[in-house]
This record gives C-alpha cells, sequence and structure tokens, in this order.
C-alpha cells in the first residue's frame, strides 16, 4: 500500500513563529504536536511541518514552495501579507521581465508567488507546487512511493501529483546544487493501511536506503539522491 500522506517537514529555529506566518500565507489552522507545528493540508494539499532544530542554513534550499494568485491584483496582496507577516524579497538572479515574485521567510526559506494564469499550475490550490532540486531518478522514485503519476517528464525534468489533484511536487533536473549534511527539509510519509515496518520495506525495494531509527520509532531513509526522509508510526 502506498504512502499517500505527504508532508514537508521544515527545521526551524522558531517553529511557532514560522507556523504562524505560512498559517497566514495559506489560510490553515495551527496544530501543536509535542516536538513541532504542523499545519495540516485539505484535500490534496501538501500539510508542512516545523520542528525546532538549531540546524543553520547553507545555501538554497532543496525545496521551495510556489504560491498561485486568482489574479494580479491577489498576486499584490499575497506578496503585502508576506512582506506584513515578517517576509522579504529576495533576489535569485530572476530577471525583470519574469512575473513571479521571490520572496523568503522570516528564516530565509525561499518561495514564490507565481504569476496569476499560470497554466502548468492551473486549479492546484493555494500551494500549488513544491519546486525540488532533484534528478529524473527521484522523480520517478517518489512517484513509485506516493502512488502520484507523473505529469510532466521531459528534459530531465518531473513533476507527480496526487490522483486527486493538489499539489504538485516537482525536480528540475541536473545540475544539482551541492548537498549540506543535513537536509533542513525533509519528507514526512505516514503509512496509509499498511504498518510502518512493512511500508518501510516497500520503500527500500523501490531504491530507498536506510538511514537511522529514533527512538520513538521514527525511521529515516534515503532517496536515491541521498535526500532524508521519515516514515512515521500511524
Amino acid at each position: 500500500m502506498s504512502s499517500r500522506m505527504l508532508t514537508l517537514s521544515y527545521d526551524a529555529h522558531d517553529p511557532a513563529r514560522l507556523a504562524t506566518f505560512w498559517a497566514g500565507m495559506l489560510g490553515r489552522e495551527v496544530v501543536k504536536e509535542d516536538d513541532a507545528v504542523l499545519l495540516p493540508g485539505e484535500a490534496a494539499q501538501v500539510s508542512l511541518r516545523f520542528v525546532a532544530s538549531q540546524t543553520k542554513k547553507e545555501g538554497p534550499n532543496l525545496v521551495h514552495l510556489h504560491l498561485t494568485p486568482t489574479s494580479e491584483a491577489d498576486q499584490r496582496h499575497l506578496v503585502e501579507r508576506a512582506l506584513g507577516l515578517g517576509g522579504n524579497h529576495l533576489d535569485v538572479g530572476q530577471l525583470p521581465e519574469e512575473e513571479h515574485v521571490v520572496l523568503a521567510d522570516p528564516e530565509g526559506n525561499e518561495f514564490c508567488v507565481i504569476e496569476a494564469g499560470n497554466s502548468f499550475l492551473a486549479g492546484c490550490g493555494p500551494l500549488a507546487e513544491l519546486a525540488c532540486d532533484g534528478t529524473r531518478q527521484v522523480g520517478q522514485f517518489w512517484s513509485a512511493a506516493l502512488g502520484w503519476p507523473l505529469v510532466w517528464d521531459q528534459d530531465e525534468e518531473t513533476a507527480i501529483q496526487s490522483p486527486q489533484g493538489g499539489t504538485k511536487v516537482a525536480w528540475g533536473g541536473p545540475p544539482l546544487n551541492p548537498k549540506p549534511a543535513r537536509n533542513r527539509q525533509r519528507f514526512d510519509l505516514t503509512p496509509g493501511d499498511a504498518d510502518q515496518q512493512a511500508e518501510v520495506d516497500r520503500l527500500l525495494s523501490l531504491g530507498a536506503t536506510p538511514v537511522e531509527v529514533a527512538e520513538d520509532g521514527t525511521v529515516t531513509l534515503a532517496d536515491p539522491d541521498g535526500n532524508e526522509f521519515y516514515v512515521r508510526r500511524r
């Protein structure tokens, strides 16, 4: 059985502050957990989790979020909202003619407010895309791991999406950015009908590699690009 519940976890110096920022951007509720703060997704919208950590940010993140507005006016409103909540404009070398706006959240995590009318992200919801650094092989791995079909597979770039629609997860292909010792972002998977060990065995058979098992039983694996991810108990 596939792991269909996907969460993107962030290391955060102040999880409550980041959760408040992203709750304001996405219109979500904040749920406090024992060791983290969760913003549950709705329907096919990917959830976000913020975990206390003193890990320093080194270079661009592995994943950045793409938010989609409903109009040009809504794009301006989202940018103003982000700035009001503590975000900042960010220069990553974007060209003046590009219509998306690049921003950073209060801890410097990059994200984009995409131009209104973007056809690739039409109908994907407010959190339209997780834009990831990664190879075609890792896109194929996550397609199989989540049971989400490939909706883009061209020129080493891949993207997957739940059969229910919603947030797309995309990988840009080579060249890849250097990987830090430990990623500050990780995918969290919660098994569906399968138990945790059966799910771990399935993911290993798809090409994951074992990393460690935490005291609480959470299993850390790595995808074919070496990026750590969690398999949690239900």
